[in-house]
């Protein structure tokens, strides 16, 4: 619904309680990784793990093009028609219905689609970055889809994706794609300071790569654990001295010490009057706060106001 003086803006925010598709999340977060493990498999290597991430599009979340044999092939999940599509350049191309079915089987079936299509490519199948991983091969336990609720999701990706994407536009200095993570399943933009950061004492190779460089990052995530719904967050790595304390923007914002990091609760964003305007104040006030008290060059780093 378009807003109008006589309609919020937040009415075309959906609503996403996590209770009612967390089984949906949790097996749709590991066909993300299957389909995002492809990309990575094949992809040269990009800083930070740019080659990793997926894109929001006007479907759902594609792979990009990914390189194969002097051509190229993308793979996209299709949240409108509730498909996954493999899309050669040569125009070969195959299609997966998204319906209840366990990771093992969309495991299967996915690979040996691409098998079909002359695509050969090995992966880990071990799930990263959630507790007690399960092979995707023998993953019987993730078996839901809720096209309603994948269809919410989806659309307030689209929503987020145009503000963190506005936001990004007034950084000229180092920053990331707005990008979506299928490790953590959330979708992201990092702006960098230019500077080196200290080496982070017994980090594994993966954290020492993301977090080689000062970074201040934003996103949306779907919840869970401590945060029971879906929220926004921001951060800075290192975290600067006063950070915790600082004041930021709106006052439903608040800092979660074990995380370390700010979070909104989207329920907050999409209830107030303006959606947009409430989270471009949590990016900015965050951004802020992480910026000044690190001692970022703002002024080289960011855009003169018009």
């Amino acid at each position: 619904m378009k807003a109008t003086s006589q309609s919020p803006a937040h009415d075309s925010w959906p609503e996403l309680p996590l209770e009612a598709w967390q089984d949906t999340y949790a097996t749709l977060h590991m066909w993300s990784q299957i389909v995002g493990k492809v990309r990575l498999a094949l992809s040269p290597k990009i800083n930070h793990w740019w080659e990793v991430p997926l894109y929001v599009n006007c479907f759902g979340l594609t792979t990009s093009p990914i390189p194969y044999k002097g051509g190229i092939f993308e793979i996209q999940f299709d949240f409108l028609h509730h498909q996954l599509t493999i899309q050669k350049n040569d125009g070969d191309g195959r299609i997966l219905a998204l319906a209840p079915r366990p990771v093992a089987d969309f495991y299967r079936q996915f690979m040996a689609a691409l098998g079909e299509l002359g695509i050969q490519v090995k992966i880990w199948k071990m799930p990263v970055e959630i507790p007690n991983p399960i092979p995707f091969d023998q993953d019987m336990q993730h078996a839901s889809y809720d096209p309603e609720y994948v269809h919410r999701f989806w659309r307030i990706l689209v929503l987020v994706d145009a503000i963190l994407k506005e936001f990004r536009a007034a950084f000229i200095g180092k920053v990331s794609p707005v990008h979506f993570f299928w490790g953590s399943f959330d979708l992201a933009v990092t702006r960098f300071s230019g500077r080196r950061a200290p080496e982070r004492e017994g980090a594994d190779s993966i954290t020492r790569e993301a977090y080689s460089h000062e970074v201040i990052s934003h996103g949306f995530w779907p919840g869970g654990g401590d945060i029971k719904g879906a929220a926004f967050y921001a951060y800075a790595a290192p975290e600067p001295p006063g950070f915790v304390q600082h004041p930021v923007r709106p006052p439903q914002a608040f800092y979660h010490p074990q995380m370390k990091e700010f979070f909104l609760m989207y329920d907050d964003v999409r209830r107030s009057y303006s959606p947009r305007g409430t989270l471009l104040e949590f990016l900015q006030s965050t951004y802020d706060a992480g910026a000044d008290l690190g001692k970022w060059n703002r002024k080289e780093l960011e855009k003169a106001a018009a």
